[in-house]
């Protein structure tokens, strides 16, 4: 059931986009996202699996290059229309989209610091790639360090007693890595490279990082199995292990003097991004709930004409209205504008998950016992949404850090 479209400027192309992903993500990756749903984690990655069939289709439609600019052949989207692919897309899953855009991570970094062997090595093998065999991930997250690691310009960020548990020592001509990124990493357990978060200078605290673009292929490197979790059971996570594995020196494309000012950015682009997904969420559990609302009789009449359930869809209707606005606001911003406003970012992210959180919770309470069954589809998405709270950044914890960022922009 489509939306009114609040953007009377929206161009004839990216009304055909936005039509076309829609169309993709409820004929192939929904249905994908249901089975997936209910396989063990194993069963997702194995060969053969409706991940890989609906991956590959992604990657031959040109999605993997959403953030990748057009003049690295990628599909050089404008911000607005990165927002209304994201959305769309996660409306037929939020984790196969998530998945799709961290599968892209290290040709994105690389491409904003575009040397010569980073677009040989890392951007353009991946635009060329058609089949999914070239996927990176975000290995930033560790075991004792979640939230913390993604709060740049915070005061904890500089204390020498909390640094990276993932080190990178330079000798040579190449940097070794040692060390473990955590369960949470996604696309853990199947990527064949990474955007690597590490620490350098462990006196600069969290700041003293640097973000290097590695092999995951290479000996030294282990991962372990697929974690099994609550939500987004379609998108794969998992621990990454490093022993002496070796990055050569012009792959640590950010290193400690400029890791705090990248962090923001990554933080910038990902939130916003944060935001569009969940907002695909909110939209595909409010459209099931209404479907369902005009079916349903209870009480001699349907579900949408008792006043109670009618004022239940308007909330959920609004806060889906809002999320979209402050979303599609905020990527646009951030993804036009250097250094970025990353509080619009982390606000976005943050409204746009807790609206998703909402929509999905009332969405259950209206289909009363079948929101609760797995014959339904409301259950899963309300599992899905309840990841978003916390992925990405805690909603707690980013919640303080733009309360800093605020601060100090007013000081």
């Amino acid at each position: 059931m489509p939306y009114t479209e609040l953007n009377l400027e929206l161009t004839d192309e990216q009304q055909a986009l936005k039509e076309s992903v829609h169309k993709f993500a409820v004929e192939v990756m929904r249905p994908a996202s249901l089975e997936l749903d209910k396989m063990t984690p194993e069963e997702v990655i194995a060969e053969g699996s409706p991940f890989w069939t609906v991956m590959k289709k992604m990657y031959g439609n040109g999605y993997h290059t959403a953030l990748i600019p057009d003049a690295y052949g990628g599909l050089g989207l404008d911000p607005l229309s990165v927002n209304i692919v994201f959305e769309e897309l996660s409306y037929g899953s939020v984790g196969l989209t998530i998945a799709l855009g961290v599968s892209c991570f290290s040709a994105f970094f690389a491409s904003l610091v575009p040397e010569d062997r980073l677009i040989d090595t890392f951007i353009l093998p991946y635009v060329n790639c058609k089949d999914a065999s070239i996927m990176s991930c975000w290995a930033i997250t560790e075991p004792q360090h979640g939230s913390d690691i993604l709060m740049p310009f915070s005061p904890g960020f500089h204390d020498p007693k909390i640094t990276q548990q993932v080190k990178a020592v330079k000798k040579g001509d190449h940097y070794v890595v040692n060390g473990q990124k955590a369960a949470w990493v996604s696309m853990g357990p199947i990527a064949n490279q990474a955007a690597l978060f590490v620490g350098i200078d462990k006196g600069k605290g969290m700041s003293g990082g640097g973000i290097c673009l590695i092999d995951l292929n290479q000996k030294g490197v282990t991962k372990g199995k697929p974690l099994d979790k609550m939500g987004q059971r379609d998108l794969p996570q998992g621990e990454i292990y490093f022993d002496d594995a070796v990055v050569p020196a012009d792959f640590m494309i950010i290193d400690q003097e400029s890791y705090e000012m990248f962090t923001d950015i990554t933080l910038a682009t990902a939130n916003a991004s944060m935001g569009a997904f969940f907002t695909g969420v909110a939209q595909a559990a409010y459209d099931l709930a209404l479907e369902y609302c005009h079916e349903r009789v209870q009480g001699g009449k349907r579900l949408c004409e008792h006043p109670t359930v009618r004022k239940t869809l308007f909330e959920m209707f609004m806060r889906i209205e809002t999320a979209r606005a402050y979303a599609r606001a905020a990527i646009v911003y951030n993804m036009s504008t250097n250094p970025p406003k990353t509080q619009y970012s982390i606000a976005a992210k943050i409204y746009s998950t807790e609206a998703a959180f909402f929509v999905t919770s009332a969405g259950i309470q209206l289909m009363g016992g079948n929101g609760l069954s797995r014959e339904y589809q409301m259950e899963k998405l309300f599992r899905d949404a309840r990841a978003g709270m916390i992925e990405d950044g805690s909603n707690d914890s980013l919640a303080l850090s733009a309360a800093g960022l605020i601060l100090n922009a007013n000081e």
